[in-house]
């Protein structure tokens, strides 16, 4: 039996999010778990941008962009109703608010953990644009467990990653900011068992070809 082949790296967000879509859909693939240093001329050869995840299908196709992974295993399969299927007003706002986290949020992101690294004097104000779009997540879940009502959505799993990157570049700060709601949110994912699973360390398949079932 074949099995699509996941190229992943551990803690990479982009391929965190790819896992996590994976597992929720229920779909099997072949994980290879990568080093940066050392990237498979494999998959160089299936994607040249050298980046995870990349996703390669049983007919020789490959996905290499996250989101798209995410949609193509959830309209396979989508047992938890993670693309809101019955109202497809619901999608479109879902991608919207994921559109504003890969853009806008991601950009800053990048720069304030950069800032806080090297202590650059643009850490204050680099900070401060990223809680625009943490207060806007905050907002969402005032009365509701997740972004999009009182279950899971795309939504929640496509930005997990990215909102844990910024709790951990100052965990002081973001345990005593006024994000109550959020820290919950963030705080019930990384208790659950859907995290474990997705955070599973994996021997390097560069290393001696070794490739595991995820499931």
């Amino acid at each position: 039996m074949t099995y699509p082949i996941l190229y992943s790296l551990q803690h990479c967000p982009y391929a965190m999010r790819a896992r996590m879509a994976l597992l929720m859909a229920q779909e099997d693939v072949l994980l290879r778990a990568i080093s940066t240093k050392d990237k498979p001329k494999e998959m160089l050869l299936v994607s040249a941008k050298g980046t995870v995840p990349v996703l390669v299908l049983e007919n020789g196709k490959f996905l290499d962009e996250s989101l798209d992974i995410m949609l193509w295993a959830l309209k396979k399969n989508d047992p938890h109703d993670l693309l809101k299927a019955s109202d497809p007003s619901i999608l479109i706002n879902i991608l919207a608010l994921i559109d504003e986290c890969d853009v806008g949020y991601r950009a800053n992101l990048s720069a304030y953990k950069h800032a806080k690294r090297f202590h650059i004097d643009t850490e204050n104000y680099l900070r401060s644009e990223c809680e625009k779009y943490i207060q806007k997540l905050e907002a969402l879940l005032e009365n509701q467990s997740y972004f999009f009502g009182e279950s899971l959505s795309l939504a929640d799993l496509a930005i997990l990653p990215f909102v844990r990157q910024f709790a951990n570049a100052d965990k002081k700060l973001f345990r005593d900011a006024p994000y109550e709601n959020l820290s919950q949110w963030l705080s019930d994912f990384m208790a659950s068992a859907l995290f474990s699973k997705v955070m599973r360390k994996y021997p390097l398949w560069n290393e001696n070809h070794e490739q595991f079932l995820f499931n």
